[in-house]
């Protein structure tokens, strides 16, 4: 990829694109509000090409969860639409995809693995931890 592309493959990501993503950073996640409005709010996010899927771990009352949920039941393809992002100096990265919550201790488990890899520390035990589980379809930035 030259200099100035911003494609990425979601699946087979360049060397510098996935060491951002690999790097601790805060990031963002937008998702739909039911009245269609974006929802922005700061986040961990891990990146897992081989799967092809982005992980937010959360509280399963927080309005990002309850912005997917009501999308998930919303219409055929299930999930909401969102985007994650993340930015340092004029380096950026954004994956965007179709988001479903998962519930069940598999999912949840692996996704704070995940998180624990990326930023260095294990969240604390909390029962009503779910995982976003976004299907990514695009990616773009500058790494």
């Amino acid at each position: 990829m030259s200099a100035t592309s911003t494609a990425h493959d979601v699946l087979n990501p360049t060397p510098g694109y996935l060491a951002f993503w690999r790097e601790r950073h805060v990031c963002t996640l937008t998702t739909p509000r039911p009245d269609g409005t974006p929802h922005v709010v700061p986040v961990g996010v891990t990146y897992d090409p081989d799967a092809g899927l982005a992980r937010v771990i959360s509280n399963k009352n927080s309005r990002k969860i309850r912005n997917v949920l009501a999308a998930q039941g919303a219409g055929p393809r299930g999930g909401a639409r969102v985007a994650v992002c993340q930015m340092e100096g004029r380096r950026w990265a954004t994956l965007e995809g179709r988001a479903v919550i998962r519930t069940d201790e598999a999912s949840v488990a692996e996704a704070v693995r995940r998180y624990a890899e990326r930023y260095g520390r294990t969240p604390s035990p909390n029962p009503d931890r779910v995982v976003m589980e976004i299907t990514l379809d695009r990616a773009m930035g500058r790494a």
